[in-house]
């Protein structure tokens, strides 16, 4: 049978109702609420209407006895208890269309603070003064009497002009039917949040819940069923299920991405509610429902690090990141702050992004609470004068080296810049390093430094491997390897979300394309903890899981668009580009650390000597522009480089 959102018949007395909560509603009262005073007004009609119904059934078999002049002290007498109240406890200043619990608790207070008024002024009249007590009062159980009938009065009304309003008032649109994982008391909570929102009408059709306690049983009129029976085609096309909210934050991330997964596939909507600290003043609403994210089908449960560590190693320090304004190194600057350091030196060149960082860490909460002193510096690595000028006046403690171009294809079409900026920078920081006597340098560096197929990848190996050879008593140089980063400047999903905005299509370089990712949070919590925990030329690598191919990825974007005809474009490997990354995560390529998903890279070392011989004749090129000269030495520092797709294969061959 299947569930309507609209009772098909009404009868007289409803209808009735109905019409006059939408007239009531109607017009300018359609989109605010109602004065205080207008709902204390209203309030105070339900008390005489209660006191009147009272009179009533006590003189129903003799209303010949009935005096109703008499019965006037009486009503005055309870009207002002019942006035003084409401002014005590606020019953009037609620929203009646949003009308819970907290509401009614306000009128049962109300109506036992009034008995007890009227109980102690009763009292006190009748042993303290001659006030006739009959005149002006009521027996105790009269008053009792009345008390309820005012409280089931003003409930039930709160009650019926809300349910009048979220049904037939504030839902302008179709109804989405929906149904909640989840039969607990978040599953709980978020129906009565959703039914709220007056933005939309989810209409709820079902619970799913694993527990057998729960199943088959009803919640709030709502049935509650086993997964299966429900995650199925013939069940959403029958109930013509529209969304699908997550009502357990604590669900097993691997569980979990199978039902989402599952769920995508049935072209339905999905939604998840937040963990409860999240919650805004531990209440749910349903702006704070967030949409599933790509992030939550990939195949890799996300890594939590330890803060002891980085909390000893970072308090009360001055710490400065370069490339402070990017993905990588504004997070970095984000959670830096929560650890109390003395202060923050961000350095970037590109003036925007760093003003729109310098604009978030000094007016947003929670890092504006946190008083660290942070300087905003515009500079570039590469120029030596200016960094010099950094460390000499801020001193800095530990560095952050985030600064870096990083895009494939552009740097296979400019070695020159990318020798300049990842090669010459990182060699002008980490010399300032060792000169001002930092005691970390940790360097942000990538998998496609791992037997580079392109410039930009081996450009960072080489700066892996200067660092890696400094000698010096003071300063350790740790670094710090990854893949891909979700949602980063340039990535792969940031493009494809700006695809299926344009309608398409996704663009994919190759069918067989892989890449590994995590967060950039993750990324940066790596960062952070392989700064405390490095020693001496110590490069770590991440274990990221299963690698995911990128035509997968566009796929599950695709559905989770809801986007029809969107096609995915094969446009052959970019200059540069191989089909996977290697993060050397192997056994026999790593050394284990005190953290699982951490371990330590073996690779080979250089000599202080021979390192500066080669990077010297390197960095002795850049003024040639000679992109084939430069390239050609990068391939005489780092043997594994093998050119892939590009121009510079050439000097592959003649090598051989």
């Amino acid at each position: 049978m299947t569930v309507v959102c609209y009772p098909p018949k009404q009868s007289n007395m409803r209808r009735l109702f109905k019409n006059l909560a939408l007239a009531l509603f109607r017009g300018r009262y359609a989109s605010r609420s109602f004065s205080k005073w207008l709902v204390l007004l209203f309030d105070s009609m339900l008390f005489f209407v209660s006191f009147w119904i009272y009179i009533l059934v006590k003189y129903i078999y003799h209303l010949s006895d009935l005096n109703i002049v008499a019965e006037i002290p009486h009503l005055v007498t309870l009207f002002l208890a019942f006035l003084i109240n409401s002014f005590i406890f606020d019953s009037y200043k609620g929203l009646v269309r949003y009308s819970g619990f907290g509401d009614i608790k306000k009128i049962g207070f109300v109506c036992l603070g009034m008995f007890i008024m009227v109980f102690m002024a009763k009292y006190i009249c009748v042993r303290y003064t001659a006030i006739p007590i009959n005149y002006w009062f009521v027996s105790y159980t009269e008053t009792i009497f009345v008390a309820m009938l005012t409280f089931i009065s003003m409930t039930f009304s709160r009650l019926i002009i809300r349910r009048i309003y979220n049904e037939n008032i504030s839902h302008k649109q179709e109804p989405i039917n929906t149904i909640i994982y989840g039969a607990g008391d978040a599953g709980i909570v978020t129906k009565k949040a959703v039914e709220q929102d007056t933005s939309c009408y989810y209409n709820i059709i079902a619970f799913v819940d694993d527990s057998n306690n729960k199943v088959g049983k009803m919640i709030n009129g709502v049935p509650v069923y086993k997964p299966y029976k429900v995650i199925n085609k013939e069940f959403i096309d029958k109930y013509d299920i529209k969304m699908f909210i997550f009502a357990i934050p604590s669900l097993d991330y691997k569980k979990r991405r199978i039902i989402i997964n599952e769920i995508v596939d049935l072209g339905v909507d999905v939604k998840s509610v937040p963990f409860l600290n999240n919650w805004i003043d531990n209440n749910l609403t349903a702006d704070q429902i967030e949409e599933i994210k790509i992030e939550d089908l990939l195949g890799r449960e996300p890594i939590v690090l330890g803060k002891e560590n980085v909390t000893e190693g970072l308090k009360g320090k001055v710490i400065m990141v370069t490339g402070a304004a990017g993905s990588i190194g504004s997070e970095i600057c984000r959670q830096v702050l929560h650890y109390k350091p003395k202060k923050l030196i961000l350095v970037d060149q590109a003036e925007s992004p760093l003003y729109d960082i310098q604009f978030e860490l000094r007016n947003n909460e929670p890092y504006r609470s946190f008083n660290v002193p942070m300087e905003f510096v515009i500079g570039n690595v590469k120029d030596s004068i200016k960094m010099r000028e950094v460390f000499s006046k801020h001193q800095p403690q530990i560095v952050y080296h985030a600064a870096a171009y990083k895009h494939v294809p552009l740097m296979e079409e400019f070695p020159y810049e990318a020798v300049f900026v990842n090669v010459l920078g990182t060699k002008n920081v980490a010399d300032l390093a060792i000169e001002f006597g930092v005691e970390k340098f940790v360097m942000v560096s990538t998998d496609k430094a791992v037997n580079p197929t392109n410039v930009m990848g081996a450009t960072k190996r080489i700066a892996e491997i200067y660092t890696q050879s400094r000698k010096a008593e003071k300063t350790a140089f740790v670094t710090t390897r990854f893949g891909n980063v979700l949602g980063s400047n340039g990535s792969v999903i940031p493009l494809f979300k700006k695809q299926l905005a344009n309608g398409g299509p996704l663009t994919v370089t190759d069918r067989n394309i892989i890449r590994y990712f995590m967060t950039i949070p993750e990324a940066c919590s790596l960062v952070l903890e392989a700064g405390v925990m490095g020693e001496r030329e110590d490069i770590f690598v991440f274990d990221m899981g299963e690698p995911v191919k990128i035509y997968d990825l566009a796929k599950k974007m695709i559905k989770l668009s809801h986007k029809q005809n969107i096609e995915i474009e094969i446009t052959g490997l970019r200059p540069g580009e191989k089909l996977y990354e290697e993060l050397l995560s192997t056994k026999e390529n790593t050394i284990p650390t005190e953290h699982a998903k951490i371990m330590r890279a073996k690779v080979r070392r250089y000599t202080e000597e021979e390192v500066n011989e080669k990077i010297d004749t390197l960095i002795n090129l850049i003024p040639t522009c000679d992109d084939f000269k430069i390239v050609a030495q990068m391939k005489n520092i780092v043997p594994e480089f093998i050119s892939n797709n590009s121009v510079y294969s050439c000097l592959d061959k003649k090598e051989n």
